[in-house]
């Protein structure tokens, strides 16, 4: 039984007309983990990150840490890898030069520092250290845990973040590892996911569906866990010759995607 690897991933809200939207990805076809499926941005911790000392603004890692099961070194990367993936798949830097947060990052100079955080030629403890910025660790919250079934041959343990974009902010289509990307109201897009007409991860699925109970996209991060978060590892089973992912709980969600040897159906 492999080892989880530890990933961060985010979800984007802002109010629409038909209440809370959240902006999701749908991963290229061609990928070997969950091509096709709707998700967030998000991706593996960089270890670089773990031990470097770089400028933080906001709950500190004592606080992920709490939300999160795990030590303040593992919290602190896996803060430094939502802040990384968000500039790296959506041109947004959660990160600042004192208060002043960088507004513009669509030209030349920010795109060389996104390629090379893409292509790991540098860390994000790196590029901050040497620009003199600080993680912004007050812009998200804690959201959600979830660790991929002990069944399954790549597993992952992956901690969700909430971020409401301030004004005048948007996320840019720039990743190749999605073909297409889309602001959707919440409730549209669980209702999508149960018929089918949205394929997604029940993890997706099931941070979506807890977005729903919310009127404005302040009222979901106010409402953010202040405490411990429950991780959720699930199980594969069979019932009537069905594949289904069967919650802690015990709620059975049969997932949109074949569940079998190299195919994680929860990250």
């Amino acid at each position: 039984m492999p080892e989880p690897k530890d990933a961060s991933t985010v979800l984007f809200i802002r109010d629409g007309a038909e209440g809370v939207e959240v902006y999701l990805i749908r991963r290229a076809r061609q990928m070997a983990f969950a091509g096709g499926m709707t998700a967030y941005p998000g991706g593996g911790v960089d270890p670089r990150d773990s031990d470097a000392e770089f400028g933080w603004i906001g709950p500190d890692p004592g606080y992920w840490a709490d939300a999160f099961s795990c030590d303040e070194r593992r919290a602190k990367a896996l803060v430094a890898a939502a802040v990384r993936e968000t500039f790296e798949e959506a041109g947004i830097l959660l990160a600042t030069v004192g208060e002043s947060p960088v507004s513009d990052t669509d030209n030349e100079e920010w795109e060389t520092e996104r390629l090379a955080l893409l292509n790991r030629e540098q860390s994000l403890s790196e590029m901050l250290n040497r620009r003199g910025m600080s993680v912004r660790a007050d812009l998200i919250r804690p959201w959600a845990h979830w660790i991929t079934p002990k069944a399954e041959s790549k597993r992952y343990d992956t901690r969700f973040f909430l971020m409401k974009l301030p004004d005048g902010v948007e996320p840019r289509e720039i990743s190749t590892e999605h073909d297409h990307a889309e602001w959707v109201p919440a409730a549209r897009a669980v209702e999508e996911s149960d018929n089918g007409t949205r394929p997604m991860l029940p993890p997706t699925t099931a941070t979506l569906t807890a977005l729903t109970a919310f009127q404005t996209a302040e009222e979901a991060m106010v409402s953010a866990p202040p405490t411990r978060i429950v991780p959720i590892m699930p199980e594969l089973v069979q019932q009537d010759g069905v594949n289904y992912v069967k919650l802690p709980d015990g709620t059975m969600i049969k997932p949109s995607i074949k569940i079998g040897p190299g195919r994680s159906v929860v990250n």
